[in-house]
C-alpha cells in the first residue's frame, strides 16, 4: 500500500455579511428591473386612460352647449284666432314670428333683410314650437313670453368652428347668406351658446333635429331597469351562492351547477338579448321595449357575476369562524347568517354593484329587445308605467346617436358617454364606500 496524498480544495473567498456576493447582486438586479417593468406597465395604462379620458372630454363637452335665439315675442288674441282659423297654423306662427325678429333688429340698429327660408334654416320651423306653447298655455296671450330657440345643428357648428365659411357650400340646409343673418344676431346678442339643459333633461328627437336630442328619457329607462336588476339579482343570487356555498352538498350535480354558472359569465351578451326575445316577448308577451323586460334580460346576465362574487366572499371567511359558531351551539343556519353572511357582506356588496355597473353598459340585448334610442320620446306618465311603458337606456341611445349621419348627433353621442361614464364611477365609488363601511378585520 503506498499512501495517497490527498489535495485540499481551496475554499472560496468569503464574503463579508455587510456586502452582497455576486449572485446576491444578480438577484438584486433582476428584482429591480421586475419593479422597473411593473412602473413601466403602469405608466403606460395611465397614459392611454388619460389619452382615451381627454378624448372624450373634448368631444363630448361641446353636447352640454347650445346656440340659441332669445326673443321675446308676444301673441295677441287676435293673432292667435287668427292663426288657428288658417289652413297652414304653423305658417301664421312663423310669420309672426319674423315679423318680431325683423323689429328687434331695428329697434338695436342693424337693418338685415332675410326671408322665411332662412329662418328656417336657421331655427327650423319654430311655427310649431310657438303654437304648442301658446295652445297649452293660453292665459300667456297678450303677454311678453322670452322665447331660447335651439339653432340648427350647423349654425351650433358655426358657433363651436366645426363648420367654417370657407368650407360651406349652400344646400338646403344652410347657405353663406344665412351666415351673415348669424352674425348680426350675435352681434345684436340674439344669438350666443348656453348651457344645453335639453340635453341633460330632453328625450330623444328625430333625426333632423339634433340640436333637441336629449338623453335624459333614456336616463330614467337606465334608472327603472336597474331597479328591475337589483331587485331580482341581488336576493336570488345571495341566496343560490349561500346554498350551494354553505348547504349543498358534494356531488356530481352541484358540481354540473358550479361548471355552468362559470360557463354563463363567460356568454356573450346578445345571447341573453335573444334568450330575452324569445322567453318574455314572444313568449310571456310582456311589452316591448319596456325597462322591465330589459331589466328581465340583464338579471340573468349579471346573476352569475354575482353568485361567483358571493362564492369569494363567503370562502374567505375563515372556517373557524364557523366552527366557533357551532362550538358553542349555534345552527348551521345561524352560523351562516349570524357569522358568516355579515363577514362576507363586503365583498358582496362590491361584486353586485360591479355586476350593475357591467349591465348599466350593456347594449345588445337592450337592442334586441326594441329598447332602440327613438322609442325614449318622453318620460313615463308614473312610477308604474316607468317599468311598462317603451323607453330606451343610456348604452342604446348613445349607440342610436353615432349611427346617425348628422355630425351633431356623433358630438351627443360623445356627451353621452360622459354621462354614463359619470353614473358608472359613482356606482364604483359606492362600493368602495361600502366595502369600507361593512369591512370587518379579525
Amino acid at each position: 500500500m503506498t499512501d495517497a496524498t490527498i489535495t485540499p480544495v481551496p475554499s472560496p473567498p468569503k464574503t463579508p455579511l455587510t456586502e452582497a456576493d455576486p449572485r446576491t447582486k444578480k438577484r438584486n438586479a433582476a428584482e429591480k428591473r421586475f419593479q422597473y417593468y411593473g412602473i413601466a406597465a403602469i405608466a403606460v395604462g395611465l397614459f392611454f386612460l388619460i389619452v382615451l379620458m381627454v378624448s372624450i372630454v373634448r368631444s363630448g363637452l361641446p353636447a352640454f352647449t347650445q346656440a340659441v335665439v332669445s326673443v321675446d315675442f308676444t301673441l295677441t288674441e287676435e293673432q292667435y284666432d287668427e292663426a288657428e282659423a288658417q289652413l297652414f297654423k304653423t305658417a301664421a306662427y312663423q310669420s309672426y314670428f319674423n315679423a318680431v325678429l325683423r323689429e328687434e333688429l331695428r329697434e338695436r340698429g342693424l337693418d338685415v333683410d332675410f326671408d322665411e327660408a332662412a329662418i328656417e334654416r336657421i331655427l327650423g320651423k319654430t311655427g310649431g314650437t310657438l303654437r304648442e306653447f301658446f295652445r297649452a298655455n293660453e292665459d300667456q296671450l297678450g303677454q311678453p313670453v322670452s322665447f331660447e330657440l335651439s339653432a340648427s345643428s350647423r349654425v351650433d357648428g358655426y358657433f363651436k368652428g366645426r363648420v367654417t365659411r370657407e368650407a360651406l357650400q349652400d344646400s338646403r340646409f344652410l347657405q353663406q347668406s344665412d351666415l351673415d343673418l348669424v352674425d348680426a344676431l350675435a352681434d345684436a346678442g340674439i344669438v350666443f351658446s348656453a348651457l344645453n339643459w335639453n340635453f341633460i333633461t330632453g328625450a330623444d328627437s328625430g333625426v333632423d333635429n339634433p340640436g333637441g336630442a336629449g338623453i335624459g328619457a333614456s336616463v330614467v329607462g337606465s334608472f327603472f331597469m336597474m331597479l328591475v336588476v337589483l331587485f331580482l339579482s341581488l336576493p336570488i343570487g345571495v341566496a343560490a351562492s349561500i346554498y350551494l356555498e354553505e348547504f349543498a352538498p358534494q356531488n356530481k350535480f352541484t358540481d354540473l351547477i358550479e361548471v355552468n354558472i362559470s360557463n354563463l359569465a363567460a356568454v356573450p351578451s346578445i345571447v341573453f338579448g335573444i334568450l330575452g326575445l324569445a322567453v318574455f316577448i314572444q313568449f310571456m308577451h310582456l311589452p316591448q321595449s319596456a325597462p322591465l323586460v330589459g331589466g328581465l334580460v340583464l338579471a340573468l346576465m349579471t346573476l352569475p357575476t354575482i353568485i361567483i362574487s358571493t362564492r369569494a366572499s363567503l370562502k374567505a371567511v375563515p372556517p373557524s369562524i364557523r366552527e366557533a359558531a357551532l362550538g358553542v351551539g349555534a345552527s348551521k343556519m345561524q352560523a351562516v347568517f349570524h357569522h358568516v353572511l355579515p363577514l362576507a357582506m363586503p365583498g358582496i356588496l362590491t361584486g353586485t354593484i360591479i355586476g350593475l355597473a357591467q349591465a348599466l353598459g350593456e347594449t345588445a340585448p337592450l337592442l334586441l329587445i326594441g329598447m332602440v334610442g327613438f322609442v325614449a320620446r318622453g318620460y313615463p306618465d308614473g312610477f308604474v308605467a316607468g317599468f311598462t311603458d317603451p323607453n330606451s337606456a343610456m348604452p342604446a341611445q348613445i349607440y342610436t346617436w353615432a349611427a346617425r349621419a348628422d355630425v351633431s348627433f356623433y358630438e351627443k353621442a360623445w356627451g353621452g358617454i360622459i354621462i354614463l361614464l359619470v353614473f358608472l364611477l359613482t356606482m364604483n365609488a359606492i362600493a368602495i364606500i361600502l366595502r369600507r363601511r361593512f369591512e370587518r378585520r379579525w
